[in-house]
């Protein structure tokens, strides 16, 4: 059963068979619906969540109520949040939702620790999968900081309706995706 999920992440199908094996004793999988809430600010990052399949939005929220999307997490991927959580001991700063059923496996902050000290290969995937999703939040800093709203809106609107023709997202939904207030989505 292990190699079925292992298989879903192909840089783990590279570990040696202990690493594989270890993991198979350690990660339990689960399944949520949409809507479910995995983390939210203040919690205590408990596992190394590894979205085998389903999409799980991450996104901050301010001071003021605004709300921005960083990233989301699809099938055969990591959680940048909870990694820099689990490795720091902080708690988390953002929420995550799932948008759609979340196939998902967890390992305990303990046997994430012992394999990230222990096996190379594993780091090497923690790493590189940390590495890039930094590299698409710096992408989305320099979109939010120096790219016109309303280029962002129609790049944003294209990719909507690649995906879902006709598009049913509201104005608040897109200046949830987009960083910005809902108003100014309207005077576009």
């Amino acid at each position: 059963m292990t190699q079925i999920w292992i298989s879903e992440f192909p840089q783990l199908q590279e570990l040696p068979k202990e690493d594989q094996n270890f993991l198979a004793t350690r990660c339990q999988q689960m399944t949520l619906p949409a809507g479910k809430t995995v983390f939210a600010p203040g919690m205590e990052a408990l596992n190394f969540i590894l979205v085998k399949s389903g999409v799980v939005k991450v996104l901050q929220l301010s001071n003021s109520g605004r709300e921005i999307v960083l990233y989301r997490v699809e099938g055969g991927e990591t959680c940048i949040l909870t990694t820099s959580c689990l490795l720091s001991k902080d708690n988390y700063n953002a929420e995550a939702i799932t948008e759609t059923e979340v196939e998902a496996v967890l390992l305990p902050q303990s046997a994430f620790n012992e394999l990230i000290a222990s096996s190379e290969g594993f780091r090497t995937f923690v790493f590189s999968n940390y590495a890039n999703r930094i590299s698409s939040l710096i992408h989305l800093v320099e979109e939010v900081t120096f790219e016109r709203i309303d280029k962002r809106l129609a790049h944003k609107l294209t990719q909507l309706m690649d995906r879902t023709n006709p598009i049913s997202a509201t104005h608040h939904d897109l200046a949830v995706e987009l960083g910005t207030a809902r108003e100014v989505i309207t005077g576009i």
